[in-house]
């Protein structure tokens, strides 16, 4: 059996559901982009997944694996590319960690959702874990690893990160491509014919308008804020990480989604001044094209620490008397849309 075989069929293999349920009152959550890590002052094993999803009734949670972790180092503010990868080493990398989340997830009794199917399940309660990869280094501008990673149950898929690949520029460093190259516009296809949903998070405006350029399906933006100014690398990473809302609304016209992340110095540290900010990026965008995009457990002072704080949220916007059709929109139902969208290789 050779490597790519051996992967797929160590890794990929179908986990219990949780038998737990919402009540079916309750409004579910999505998360589009969260962390959790197997090293670091609050491991994987020291807050358990599920009970945290339960904590707030998060029922499609997307667990963002860092594709680029080995070659980070803390900055100011963010991170910095403190080394370059070998060839290979960024599928190791993520094979390894890959192995870590699964078998987390297994012990949790917790579903991945890999199938329309799992998404509708989600939506009626039943708790599933997205699989995500946070800089696509693995593809070493080679498309065709695309299949591995939809084999091994991805089915999120963030083209870049904080270190240089060959796919296309990041808004925290010079642009060296000018966007997207054409391996970078060749993975926004090849996981569109795959089944897997494209996150534009971290790209420079010019990669995403090359990502839209080429895309037949939406696309999200997985975490982040949304902003009238204009964002530029030179700046401080909270301000330089910002999506103009020039940009926010062509995503929004392909119908895709715009996540709010959670970092205090952005959207302030309570879940008030967040759902303040959700809710205006509603207004700006529409209700059909916001959702939640936490980054949690990689951010400091977080307006949101848990899923328990993304149910307050939800609470808070029922007693403002935000209609319950937008609530559940923003709250799970946008993103549900377009990922059994990209799923299925057809536009909602």
């Amino acid at each position: 059996m050779d490597r790519r075989k051996f992967l797929i069929a160590g890794l990929a293999a179908p986990f219990a559901l949780s038998r737990s349920t919402l009540a079916k009152d309750r409004i579910p959550i999505g998360d589009m982009h969260f962390h959790l890590f197997f090293v670091g002052p609050r491991p994987a094993h020291t807050q358990p997944l599920a009970r945290n999803m339960a904590s707030g009734g998060a029922t499609l949670a997307t667990w963002s694996i860092v594709g680029d972790m080995p070659w980070l180092a803390p900055a100011r503010g963010g991170f910095k590319q403190k080394g370059s990868p070998r060839p290979d080493e960024p599928k190791t990398w993520l094979a390894e960690e890959l192995g870590r989340v699964m078998r987390h997830i297994r012990e949790q009794g917790l579903g991945v959702a890999r199938t329309p199917a799992d998404v509708d399940a989600a939506l009626k309660g039943e708790p599933h874990v997205v699989l995500s990869i946070e800089g696509a280094t693995f593809a070493e501008g080679n498309p065709a690893e695309i299949d591995l990673a939809h084999g091994l149950g991805i089915r999120s898929l963030q083209l870049v990160h904080y270190i240089r690949n060959p796919l296309g520029d990041f808004q925290t460093e010079k642009p060296q491509h000018n966007g997207l190259t054409e391996a970078g516009k060749q993975v926004v296809r090849d996981c569109q014919k795959r089944g897997i949903l494209v996150d534009l998070a971290h790209c420079t405006p010019r990669a995403v308008e090359d990502a839209l350029s080429v895309a037949k399906l939406p696309l999200v933006w997985s975490h982040g804020s949304v902003t009238r100014s204009t964002p530029d690398w030179t700046m401080p990473t909270v301000k330089a990480r910002q999506l103009k809302l020039d940009f926010a609304k062509q995503i929004a016209a392909q119908g895709g989604v715009v996540g709010l992340w959670a970092l205090g110095g952005d959207v302030g540290t309570s879940v008030e001044s967040y759902t303040d900010r959700l809710l205006q990026m509603a207004d700006w965008l529409g209700e059909d094209h916001v959702a939640f995009g936490s980054d949690m457990n990689a951010l400091a002072k977080p307006a949101l620490a848990s899923f328990a704080d993304h149910r307050r949220a939800i609470e808070l916007m029922l007693r403002r008397n935000v209609p319950e059709a937008r609530v559940r929109k923003i709250a799970i139902e946008n993103y549900a849309r377009v990922l059994k969208g990209a799923m299925t290789g057809k536009a909602a």
